[in-house]
């Protein structure tokens, strides 16, 4: 049997709870390191009562591991929900050992695509690593209403309340940070299915396949004879290493009403250098090139041009066309992954641009018009200068509107 990934020392150090849900705290979510210490030990007989956060948004507690441990070897997406006659073929395949149904979508938070998983706390905790699986504060908190989120994440997104609003729109819902636990490669956070309707994402477009004694690429192909070619099917014991499967077919399903309806299910390859390929269907039918005030022609997704175009006219109408510079305009639509990464952006999708890009770089209040901004926002735009790592160059669609 091949030995399941270790947890080690530092996987220990990093599962911490957030305490002080619905708290005053004034403070950015930190690791309480009593927690840690604590937790790091699980102990099989004492753990104490943890709170239900968010009634609304809870499912029943997951009580105490029980059954073995399952290795997360391979992860499949659909953009529909799963067939049942389907999932028993998949479980038949010779070198398949067991499976969970679980839900995914992707989410835009700062301009960075993340994927969230919709789960039985109770059942999918058997797909982590053996600390995190009997860190069972954490799967309490996720059944009452919290997230698991990896903690280099949460620090990036978290409000001062250990918050996070998992979209771009006012109305996206925010869930409080329960835990910090590393997770299985390619997700980003983990919720409980009683918030699946709320973030509009499915609860079994996923299923989780370890083949246990088998090397998961060997039954790669029957697997994809299967599922059919229009479906993602990722070798996680890869994307552990590099942070997703080259070789794969993805998939990113944006939830949220605009980026959702916007955007639909887009399908790309990873072809090197931190570019990617989108299917070429989706290009054809989303992406376009056309001519717009001040800037001149620029190439985005054929959704944005009407709110664009809008938020431009209005700026020449208030004299502050001077205010944006072409010349330092660096683009709308450019399909790659964010620098050192593997996560997608906006610009992905055609649904972002970048303005006067000298003296507005990541990090710092940015020089650009607020008058521009504001006119900007007034037409559906989130602007990066809002964010908790600024970004003032940077625009994106967060609203759909009618312009006329």
């Amino acid at each position: 049997m091949r030995v399941r990934r270790g947890a080690g020392v530092a996987v220990a150090a990093a599962l911490t709870l957030v305490l002080g849900a619905c708290s005053d705290g004034d403070a950015a979510p930190e690791p309480d390191r009593t927690s840690a210490a604590e937790t790091s030990k699980p102990s099989p007989s004492k753990s104490p009562a943890v709170p239900v956060a968010d009634p609304a948004h809870a499912v029943d507690p997951p009580g105490r591991r029980d059954g073995r441990l399952w290795s997360a070897d391979i992860l499949v997406q659909w953009d529909r929900p799963l067939d049942d006659d389907l999932v028993k073929r998949i479980e038949r395949l010779e070198g398949v050992a067991h499976t969970e149904r679980i839900g995914l979508g992707q989410v835009s938070l700062e301009n960075r695509v993340l994927t969230v998983a919709s789960v039985d706390p109770g059942d999918y905790r058997h797909f982590t690593q053996a600390d995190v699986a009997d860190f069972q504060e954490a799967w309490d908190r996720v059944a009452g209403g919290e997230m698991a989120i990896d903690q280099k994440v949460a620090k990036r997104l978290a409000d001062k309340d250990g918050m996070i609003r998992l979209g771009s729109e006012e109305s996206a819902p925010t869930l409080h940070v329960g835990a910090y636990t590393p997770q299985i490669p390619t997700i980003d956070m983990v919720v409980n299915t009683a918030w699946a309707d709320d973030i509009e994402m499915a609860t079994d477009n996923g299923l989780l396949i370890s083949t246990d004694a088998i090397t998961p690429s060997s039954i790669r192909k029957p697997l994809k004879r299967l599922v059919g070619e229009d479906v993602s099917v990722q070798m996680l014991d890869i994307a552990s290493l590099i942070g997703l499967d080259p070789d794969a077919q993805l998939t990113a399903l944006p939830t949220g009403t605009t980026l959702g309806s916007v955007v639909g299910t887009y399908r790309y390859r990873v072809i090197g250098g931190g570019r990617i390929a989108p299917e070429e269907s989706w290009v054809a039918a989303n992406i376009r090139t056309e001519v717009v005030p001040i800037l001149g022609a620029v190439t985005c997704h054929k959704d944005l041009f009407p709110q664009l175009r809008a938020a431009l006219l209005e700026v020449q109408s208030r004299g502050l066309a001077a205010e944006i510079h072409p010349d330092e305009y660096a683009g709308c639509y450019y399909p790659r992954f964010i620098a050192n990464t593997t996560s997608l952006s906006n610009h992905s999708f055609g649904l972002a641009l970048d303005l006067n890009v000298p003296g507005n770089g990541r990090g710092t209040v940015g020089d650009i018009d607020r008058d521009v901004v504001a006119v900007f926002k007034k037409w559906g735009f989130a602007w990066g200068g809002d964010w908790r790592y600024t970004d003032p160059m940077h625009f994106e669609l967060s609203e759909v509107k009618a312009v006329g």
